[in-house]
């Protein structure tokens, strides 16, 4: 459970959730959607299930910046870019851990993604493992990404020989599980061998249930209303501890097995054998456990989602399916294999990506709060502490931004003169700051060598009935989709070296790498991000 507003942190701020009324002294100037009712507050028409849905709806009617009440609570969300773009201000405002993410404590404790803002080991571990991510380690985890890539294409394979449907979401969890716990752990779910999903994977979702549903009801009858739920998630957590504690066992008892092609030892080694660069302090047994669940959770249920995002719509857009297979057969030519270096110049692969995840983020919004007392765009007061949470699908949707056709899939929105064009902070899919996720490069790379690998082998044949319907479990999902497959015909040999491509990283001069321009150099910087941000 998240953490009441009268506990505090050694920097002395409120830990946990606080209702907004706490910290925004003219609250009453932010508008509020009709029909509040007393005691339970912006209910009608609201939706257990869709929570981040709803919000989305309610952005459209009432504005850059709105809130909603329920049970009490008061929340503030924020989606103008104006306003994002001051939230992003790492001076003074900090990443806010409340919401769902609090309720990932239990399991997940101060682990990268829920460590609260003043609790050491969250840095510790970003400067342990920041190494983790460069270029070296990278290019050693592309040679195991496209081994579980393999697994998959075979597993397609199959489905597409015997005229069935594939589980978009379904497969696309196994991928990234499997990827990730490879590259990171060196272990093996055996993820594409089971008819049903790995009891991590059911864990997993379980845990991420149950803390959005947390936020669903009144704090004071949680542990009535959701007892038998609260028993499932006790017991969801014991098995993710179980499950990461015999994996570290297995890596102690080996002496460090995931040196191999990953320049200098998978994060796992990390975790265990490297002391801090400059304090020499290592990671506790227990802060180990912490960051192996939150990567294994965070490093595969993100990127999961983009990926079948993204095959949803080029199911749905032949033309950019068409554009995007063209541009891999002609950078990839006959290569059996595409090396670490061919998958940053599928420039338009990239694109559809991006564009994906601006329409659907899968990590759908970011908090944050005051450091000190401070006016958010010139108009609102906040005391410290204060804190909103920005909807990120509703920033990526903002018609002064996107234009009135905002709701368009259109992947040449992040063409290179496009994006240039545009106010920093304004597509913010991993987050901001020096919170932002750490594995955003990984996930990139990954995401977009699988989806030039699809396109090479398949076409992609979308359910005539299909319509997008959207899951929500603190991460967003395509529910139910599935796609029809025909193999391709092998493509005319195409010389990679016949293009113009300089074969500069994609997100150089792409949006996820303009975002850290023109940041207050008073701000945190990461080797990861290359910059604050």
């Amino acid at each position: 459970m998240a953490q009441t507003a009268r506990e505090t942190a050694r920097d002395g701020l409120p830990k946990g959730f606080r209702s907004a009324e706490l910290g925004w002294p003219e609250l009453r100037r932010i508008p509020h959607p009709p029909y509040r009712l007393p005691l339970l507050g912006d209910v009608v028409g609201a939706s257990r299930r869709t929570p981040m849905q709803d919000s989305l709806r309610y952005a459209r009617k009432l504005g850059p910046i709105f809130r909603r009440r329920a049970f009490g609570k008061e929340f503030v969300f924020v989606w103008g870019a104006a306003l994002a773009a001051d939230l992003a201000d790492e001076t003074r405002f900090a990443k806010h851990v409340g919401l769902g993410v609090a309720n990932l404590r239990p399991v997940a404790g101060d682990g990268l993604f829920t460590a609260y803002n003043h609790e050491p080991n969250w840095q510790l571990a970003h400067d342990v493992l920041a190494p983790g991510f460069s270029r070296e380690a990278m290019a050693g985890y592309h040679v195991m990404m496209l081994d579980v890539a393999a697994r998959l294409t075979d597993h397609w394979d199959l489905a597409e020989a015997s005229g069935r449907a594939v589980d978009v979401p379904g497969d696309m969890t196994k991928l990234t599980l499997e990827t990730i716990a490879r590259t990171g752990f060196g272990h093996d779910f055996g993820s594409f061998e089971r008819s049903r999903p790995h009891p991590f994977v059911t864990a997993m979702v379980g845990t991420l249930g149950y803390a959005q549903r947390l936020n669903t009801v009144p704090a004071p009858l949680a542990p009535w209303l959701l007892r038998e739920a609260g028993r499932r998630n006790a017991a969801d957590i014991a098995y993710l501890n179980r499950t990461v504690d015999d994996l570290v066992r297995e890596r102690r008892a080996g002496g460090g097995t995931g040196g191999e092609g990953t320049g200098g030892g998978d994060l796992l080694d990390r975790m265990l054998e490297t002391a801090h660069p400059e304090t020499g302090e290592r990671l506790s047994p227990e802060n180990v456990r912490r960051q192996v669940i939150t990567f294994l959770v965070a490093g595969h249920e993100t990127t999961s989602g983009a990926l079948s995002f993204a095959l949803h719509y080029l199911a749905q857009h032949p033309d950019v399916a068409a554009r995007a297979r063209a541009e891999v057969d002609r950078v990839w030519g006959d290569t059996e294999a595409p090396g670490y270096e061919q998958v940053a110049k599928l420039r338009y692969v990239r694109r559809v990506l991006d564009e994906s995840l601006r329409l659907w983020p899968t990590a759908p919004g970011f908090a944050r709060e005051a450091r000190e007392d401070t006016v958010l765009g010139g108009s609102y007061p906040m005391r410290r502490g204060a804190w909103a949470l920005v909807l990120t699908g509703m920033l990526h949707r903002d018609p002064e931004v996107w234009g009135t056709d905002a709701e368009r899939f259109d992947p040449d929105r992040f063409d290179a003169k496009a994006v240039r064009s545009r106010a920093p902070h304004t597509f913010k899919p991993f987050g901001t700051g020096s919170r932002a996720c750490i594995g955003r490069q990984f996930a990139l790379h990954e995401a977009t060598l699988v989806l030039g690998l699809l396109l090479r082998r398949y076409e992609l044949r979308p359910d005539p009935g299909y319509r997008l319907r959207v899951t929500e479990r603190l991460t967003l999902m395509p529910q139910g989709l599935r796609l029809h497959l025909a193999r391709r015909t092998p493509p005319a040999p195409v010389r990679a070296s016949g293009t113009k491509d300089t074969g500069k990283a994609a997100d150089d001069t792409g949006e996820a790498g303009k975002e850290g321009a023109g940041k207050s150099v008073s701000a945190p910087r990461c080797p990861v991000h290359r910059a604050a941000d």
